[in-house]
This record gives C-alpha cells, structure tokens and sequence, in this order.
C-alpha cells in the first residue's frame, strides 16, 4: 500500500482534528444546546480516534517499541487532559477523579485489553507466545506502580482518610517518574530486544524474534508523513482536551441522572480514552504480534499511572480540595485478583484463550461493580 493510498484511505484524520478545533472555538462560550452538545460528543470521539491514529503513523515511522511507548503517550496526555478539566470543573466527585480514572485504565488495560488480546489470538492461532522476561518486567512495574499511588494512601496515618500528605505525595509523584523513567530506558535502550514480538513453534515455545520485514504490510510512511503526524497529534490532543472541559459537566449529570456512583464518571473516561488503542491490540494480536498488544496494555497502564500522577500532584497546588487516591476495599480486592491472575499469564510466556476469558472476566466485575457498588 502506497502513501497516496494510505492519504485517501485515513484523509478523515486530516480533516476531524481541523474540525474538533474550529468546534471547540465557535463554542467555547455557549455550548448547552442539546444540539451544540451532540456535536461536541461526535467531535470528541472522532478527535480522540485521530490523535491515536496518528499516533500509530508516528509509532510505525520509529518501530517497536517505541511506537507503543509513542501511542501510551499520546493516550496518556488525552487522560491526564481530562482529569485535570474535570478536576477543575468543581463538582462533588471532585477528590476521587484521578483515582476512579488511573484505577479504571488499569483495569481496562490489565483486564480488558490483555484479555481481549489473549482470546483474539489463541483464538485465531492455538496458542499466543510472548517474552515473559520483557512483559514481565513491565507488569511488576505497573503492580509496583498501582501500590505506591493507589494502594498505600489508605494505610498511611499521616493523611486524612485514603489522602497522601503533602509530601507523601510528592514522594509518590517522584517515585512514579523514575520509575516509568526507568522502564522506558530498559523498553527502548538496555534491552529493547525483550519487546519485540517473537516467532514461536506449533507448541507456543518462542524461537526467536518475529522478522518485521515480511509481515505483508505497508511500508513506513516517510519523513514528511511523520511530521505531519505530529502536528496533527498535538492538534487533536488540544481538541479532545478542550471538548472534554465544555461536555463534562453534561457526562456528570448524565451520571447522577442515572443513579450511577459519581467513579462511574472515571471509567467513563478511561473507556472513552482507550477504546482505540484497545482495537489497535486486537489487530496485532490477530496478526499474532500478542508482544505488541501487550506493549501497549501495559505500557498504558504504566503510563496512566506514571505520569498522571505528577501531574496531578503539581496541579492540586491550585486546584482546591482534597485528592483523595487510596482505593476502597472492593477495588481492592480486584486489584489483587488481577495481580495473581496477571503473574500467572505472564509467567510461562505463552497462554491459551481460556486465561484471555479469566481476564475478561474480572473485567466485567469491576464494570458491574463500579455500576453497583
């Protein structure tokens, strides 16, 4: 497939990101009309879908892994963007935003993508291989991760109720960087050959590195796609970021008005946010790169943390109240189900469909969960 082609064939990317902005700006002072707020859903969602596709066309100009590394990036901007909005719009789930959405991506990405990926694939072909020694350096950091921001708050005694003191939580916003620093430098320096996807026998037993050159597919786009990429990334970033400030508080009525928990609100947005790169899993695990899906799931869940994180810590400096981060006991209960059910997958470096379903599984409980308490 030529770049023209491949310019006919995605040319919505183009315009969608043109659009969302010139939206964003005719209806930054007046947005309650139902109308008005229908396009600003559509505009929303098609930015979002944008921003990971070109995402991907940056990702496939630098290769694995630091395309995945590029495109849990890009995800991640769009989350924290939404947070921080939300934060700020005031509103009584105010405190629990970044919890209920870092606590529900990691649940969609260790749950629903790797489950999703696992059952696509050993689906299609038996059985799905892996580097158990790359994924499983990532999955300990994303546990290690998840403990310092998400489990400990609610064990400390120096904070108010599952609230980090003022600099329990600058520890944990500098624990979470050099943590993902660190990961990111093992990822794509130190042993960037432990993330590429690999080449396995009949039985799953993995034989080598998967040769990327024969894989049917189009070339990488040039030098000049990938600028343009770029830009357009960074366009659809801005919009989805500012059309997610004038839908919220329509998203947190539409809660209420449902009788739903206000952390519904949360899982709102991680679904909205990863249901694109989600897709982008599948497609690799149906192509039987499972190493690329799970670069992604974890790479995102790591991300989600390791930077959002930060972020929120520098923000709540002006952002009034408090920010409460320690997950309640039944999160917590599912937290750890998923840890013991993630060491298992990952362990023997290859899995069959049923682990993909017991995946799935737990990711339904917290969606039913998270919808009755």
């Amino acid at each position: 497939m030529d770049s023209a082609t491949l310019q006919g064939k995605f040319s919505w990317t183009v315009a969608v990101p043109v659009v969302a902005l010139l939206l964003l700006v005719t209806t930054w002072a007046s947005h309650e009309h139902p109308v008005v707020l229908v396009a600003i859903g559509a505009a929303l969602v098609g930015a979002v879908l944008a921003a990971v596709h070109h995402a991907e066309v940056v990702a496939h100009r630098v290769g694995e892994p630091f395309g995945s590394l590029v495109l849990a990036v890009a995800v991640t901007v769009i989350e924290v963007g939404l947070i921080v909005m939300l934060m700020t719009s005031g509103g009584e789930g105010t405190s629990t935003y970044a919890r209920d959405t870092v606590f529900a991506a990691v649940m969609i990405t260790l749950n629903g993508i790797v489950g999703l990926t696992l059952l696509v694939g050993a689906t299609k072909h038996h059985l799905v291989s892996f580097n158990a020694s790359g994924t499983g350096s990532a999955l300990t950091t994303v546990i290690t991760l998840a403990g310092v921001a998400l489990v400990l708050p609610g064990f400390t005694t120096s904070g108010q109720g599952l609230q980090y003191s003022g600099s329990q939580l600058a520890f944990a916003a500098v624990a979470s960087l050099v943590l993902y620093g660190g990961f990111v430098f093992t990822q794509t320096v130190r042993h960037r050959d432990f993330f590429l996807p690999v080449s396995s026998d009949d039985y799953g037993t993995v034989t080598g590195l998967l040769d990327e050159d024969e894989d049917g597919h189009a070339d990488p786009p040039t030098v000049a796609e990938a600028w343009r990429s770029l830009g357009l990334l960074v366009m659809s970033l801005a919009a989805v970021v500012g059309l997610a400030k004038l839908l919220s508080p329509t998203i947190e009525d539409g809660v209420e008005s449902l009788g739903f928990p206000y952390g519904v609100v949360g899982v709102v947005i991680a679904l909205l946010v990863l249901a694109p790169e989600s897709i982008a899993a599948v497609r690799n695990a149906a192509r039987d790169r499972v190493q690329t899906s799970l670069n992604l799931a974890y790479g995102s869940a790591m991300a989600s943390i390791g930077l959002t994180i930060p972020t929120i810590a520098i923000a709540s400096i002006w952002i009034d109240g408090p920010l409460e981060l320690g997950l309640p006991p039944t999160h917590l209960v599912l937290l750890a189900l998923t840890v013991v059910v993630s060491v298992l997958t990952i362990a023997q470096g290859r899995a069959k469909a049923q682990q993909g379903l017991v995946h799935l599984v737990l990711m339904a409980a917290f969606i039913f969960l998270s919808l009755q308490p």
